[in-house]
């Protein structure tokens, strides 16, 4: 059984609001200990320095140094990352499929919005 963490029972950090990584190493998400109630975390790797962290999958754990324990056993054992983020999965929010069409529509009746509509004053020079 997965539980979903409340974001309520997170500890407060910082002026951010709530933030995952911040938290204590051994403080358990909501005071989940138990093996069937571990968190799920959804594990990012950063492959070399210079590139983004990436999606590669998810691991369950009891708190958030258990998390990234196992997600660098699972997913960087032969040296392929340089970095990791493990962030709850309840805290992850997604836009719809459905959504797409207005999200992601392509700008082209948006004139404003491409560099040739405005005219460059004089003095900008060689640009």
């Amino acid at each position: 059984m997965v539980v979903n963490v409340n974001v309520g029972c997170l500890t407060p950090r910082g002026a951010h609001g709530y933030i995952a990584s911040k938290l204590a190493p051994t403080e358990p998400l909501c005071g989940v200990t138990e093996m069937s109630e571990w968190t799920l975390f959804e594990v990012f790797v950063r492959s070399k320095h210079g590139l983004n962290h990436k999606h590669v999958g998810s691991v369950h754990a009891a708190d958030t140094t258990m998390a990234i324990e196992n997600a660098r056993e699972l997913y960087t054992r032969r040296s392929e990352g340089v970095s990791l983020w493990v962030v709850p999965s309840a805290l992850i929010t997604a836009s719809s499929p459905d959504e797409k069409d207005p999200l992601f529509d392509p700008s082209d009746d948006k004139v404003y919005r491409h560099a040739s509509f405005y005219e460059l004053p004089a003095e900008v020079g060689h640009m």
